[in-house]
C-alpha cells in the first residue's frame, strides 16, 4: 500500500559542524517520489550520500553557524525486496553491543526462555518485554541500555527494541535494530523495532505494540540505536528547535485499518 512519510527538522548550529542525518527511506525501498532539502536562508546545501552495508542512507554535510532547515518527504509505492544476509552480518548481530548487552542478561535469558527456539522464542521474548516494560515518554535517557530498561521497567520504543535484541542474542538468535517510519503510530515519531533472524529471513518485533508492522518503512538498520540515530554531529553545538515526523497511508485505507495482532511472523516491507 502507498505510504507518505515526512520529516522536518529546524536546527540551530552554534559553529561549523559535521552533520550526519539518517532520515530517508533505506536503499531498496521502492519510491514513487522523494525530496530531501537542506537550507539556511537562501543557501541550499548538497549533502554527500553514504550507503552502509545494510542499505541505510546517511546524508553528510558541513553546516555553518546559524539556522538549518531540513525537509524530507517521500511516497513509498510498494514492498521492499528481500536482501541477502551475509554470514558476517549474522555473526555481528549475535555479539553484545553498546545498548544491547546480551552478555549481561545471559543468565536471565537462559533461565527464562530455557528450551525455547525459533518462532516460539521470538513470541516468548516479545510477550515478556511487552508485559514487563511500561511505555513512558519523557523519562527514558539517550544513554539507557537494555540492562537499564530491565531494571527500571520503563522506556520508549528504542528501549523496548534494545531489551528484545539483548535477550534474543543471549539465546543465540541474531537480532538487530531498525529505525522506521510507522504509519498510524501514536504518538507519532521516528519509531524503533527489533528484528530476529530465523531460517534465512528477518522478522520484525515491536514489543511496544504501537505500530502495524506490515506498514513500516525502513530508515536505518544496525546493532542498536547508536548505529541508527536520525542525527549525529561532531565539532560544535547543535540545537533542535523543532521536529515534526509523520507517516500516513495514501489512498484506500481499508487495509490500513486492520490491526496487527503482533503474533504472526512479519517482515518489514
Amino acid at each position: 500500500m502507498p505510504r507518505r512519510v515526512t520529516a522536518e527538522l529546524d536546527l540551530d548550529l552554534g559553529a561549523s559542524v559535521d552533520l550526519i542525518f539518517q532520515i530517508t527511506a533505506a536503499q531498496g525501498v521502492p519510491l514513487a517520489s522523494e525530496q530531501l532539502t537542506f537550507s539556511s536562508g537562501d543557501r541550499v546545501y548538497t549533502p554527500t550520500e553514504i550507503v552502509d552495508q545494510s542499505g541505510s542512507r546517511l546524508h553528510r554535510l558541513a553546516g555553518e553557524p546559524g539556522p538549518l532547515t531540513v525537509r524530507y518527504e517521500a511516497v513509498v509505492s510498494g514492498a521492499s525486496p528481500t536482501l541477502h544476509t551475509s554470514d558476517l552480518e549474522t555473526i555481528t548481530y549475535l555479539r553484545p553491543s553498546r545498548y544491547c548487552q546480551s552478555d549481561e542478561v545471559f543468565a536471565q535469558a537462559r533461565r527464562q526462555f530455557r528450551g525455547l527456539a525459533g518462532a516460539d522464542l521470538i513470541a516468548a521474548v516479545s510477550s515478556f518485554v511487552a508485559s514487563s516494560v511500561t511505555y513512558t515518554p519523557g523519562l527514558s535517557l539517550g544513554t539507557d541500555s537494555a540492562v537499564t530498561t530491565l531494571m527500571t521497567g520503563q522506556g520508549v520504543c528504542r528501549d523496548y527494541a534494545h531489551v528484545v535484541i539483548a535477550l534474543l542474542r543471549a539465546m543465540d538468535m541474531p537480532a538487530r535494530y531498525a529505525a522506521c517510519y510507522a504509519p498510524g503510530l501514536e504518538p507519532m515519531d521516528f519509531h524503533a523495532v527489533a528484528e530476529a533472524y530465523l531460517d534465512g529471513a528477518w522478522y520484525v518485533i515491536d514489543a511496544t505494540r504501537l505500530s502495524d508492522r506490515r506498514s513500516l518503512v525502513r530508515i536505518a538498520t544496525g546493532r542498536d540505536a547508536a548505529d541508527c540515530a536520525f542525527l549525529s554531529y561532531h565539532g560544535g553545538y547543535v540545537g533542535l528547535d523543532r521536529m515534526y515526523v509523520d507517516a500516513v497511508h495514501e489512498g484506500d485505507t481499508a487495509d490500513a485499518a486492520s490491526s496487527d495482532d503482533h503474533e504472526a511472523l512479519v517482515q518489514i516491507g
